[in-house]
């Protein structure tokens, strides 16, 4: 007989997963923990194993479905493999009893009448007055301890303060509680913030009837542009981004790069010496290579230089993580740099290979543009976008010359670092991505 075959959890806090591709097909043998189906959760691929061996009898799901935790995606008849396990019996929950067995209240008796009090025989008895007893005095609305900022911060946000958990002296609401409660609302099934008059988060206003002006067709959103739209609205609701531009002339470092790409190897971008100099201008300002933890009053300076690097993909923008960029030459960056853009265009990616970075690059060069302003990777704390080289006319030695010139955008957290120090991380990217030789010494 077959069995029906459910989705178990894969992934910690994923419920739904998109079904990427089918690994077997109806009628084919199975053997226990052998992939059934490849999926996509958040913005990893991931297998999705056999509980049992057998045969499969029917596949109930195709590429692109949305398939939740503990739905039947296929059935498989397992006569001549292991049998799948009987899932464990819900402990029944005792029921209510009805309203016709519920036990009748027990006929309240009427109160004996109080004596009236004997009066002091000296004194004369005074009538006595039925008089309404006073009502309770209203109950005063509880003042929430905060801030003239931290309730500034509140309005902008639309957060009820009476919603909020303080972490401050005697429950004083500070304003890291309120970004740490905008948090957990981002990073929940949807994207929203506070309702004004409190309790449940604030969705966007309904969409219009687009349908009365015209035809329209309606997508899906698949499950990496929903992770990405998650993880978009926490970083820019919570850092405040400012972002600085510059020039590298990448004349030199052009010409080395097409002498060094001699064909043997795997190609040498420009993207690969981007990763050097940024390596070791984190060393030269770790500010830039840090997380900032406000309820702990405190910036974290990570030793460690793991860098992002955002890859263009059919399903949406993913952005695997190289490790130790520091202690690897250019050649070496190169050539992990192409195997893991190549893993993530194939959605063969780990979910620990996106995890883990201190810094980030976008490279929009090979598409176009001029300067953009990245959205910070949160919770790193600053993000370095490149747009296309271009020749353009630059003096040298009281001459003008054609240079190729790259532009350089690096959004950074304005309250981990300041404009000063961005426009001297930047100017020093510069430097060595203009002098390709220091940067390899």
């Amino acid at each position: 007989m077959a069995s029906e075959i459910k989705l178990q959890a894969l992934k910690e806090n994923v419920d739904t997963v998109e079904v990427n591709a089918i690994k077997v097909s109806a009628g084919e043998v199975v053997a226990k923990d052998q992939a059934l189906l490849e999926v996509q959760a958040d913005k990893a691929a991931l297998e999705v194993p056999s509980p049992m061996a057998g045969r499969v009898t029917k596949i109930l799901v195709k590429p692109g479905d949305q398939i939740s935790i503990g739905q039947v995606y296929c059935t498989i008849d397992g006569g001549n493999g292991e049998p799948v396990a009987a899932a464990a019996p819900t402990k029944a929950a005792t029921p209510a009893p009805r309203a016709a067995e519920a036990v009748p209240a027990t006929k309240k008796e009427p109160a004996p009448a109080r004596p009236v009090a004997v009066q002091a025989l000296h004194k004369p008895q005074q009538p006595i007055i039925d008089r309404p007893s006073p009502a309770p005095p209203p109950a005063q609305e509880k003042i929430v301890p905060a801030g003239p900022a931290t309730r500034r911060l509140a309005r902008e946000f639309g957060v009820d303060l009476k919603n909020v958990t303080g972490s401050g002296r005697h429950g004083r609401v500070v304003e890291e509680d309120i970004k740490e409660y905008v948090r957990q609302l981002a990073s929940g099934s949807g994207v929203g913030l506070a309702s004004p008059n409190g309790g449940a988060p604030m969705q966007a206003p309904p969409l219009p009837n687009f349908e009365q002006w015209g035809t329209i067709d309606s997508q899906p959103l698949g499950a990496v542009r929903k992770a990405t739209a998650r993880q978009m609205s926490l970083a820019w609701s919570l850092i405040p981004h400012v972002t600085q531009h510059d020039l590298a002339d990448i004349t030199d470092l052009e010409a080395f790069r097409k002498q060094q790409s001699d064909g043997k190897g795997p190609k040498l971008t420009v993207t690969a010496f981007v990763l050097r100099a940024c390596a070791i201008a984190l060393r030269e300002f770790p500010a830039f290579n840090s997380s900032l933890d406000l309820s702990g009053g405190r910036l974290i300076l990570k030793r460690y230089y793991h860098i992002g690097v955002a890859v263009d993909t059919e399903g949406g923008l993913l952005v695997p993580v190289l490790r130790d960029v520091d202690k690897k030459h250019v050649r070496e960056l190169g050539e992990e740099l192409n195997a893991i853009a190549q893993r993530a265009r194939d959605r063969k990616l780990d979910s620990a290979e996106l995890k883990g970075g201190t810094f980030t690059i976008t490279n929009l060069g090979g598409i176009g543009g001029t300067a953009f302003t990245p959205i910070i990777n949160y919770p790193e704390v600053a993000i370095l976008g490149l747009s296309r080289s271009r020749l353009e006319p630059v003096v040298r030695g009281g001459q003008i010359v054609p240079r190729l010139m790259m532009p350089l955008s690096l959004s950074y957290d304005h309250r981990v670092i300041d404009g000063a120090a961005a426009a001297r991380f930047t100017r020093r990217l510069a430097e060595l991505l203009e002098n390709p030789l220091m940067m390899l010494l």
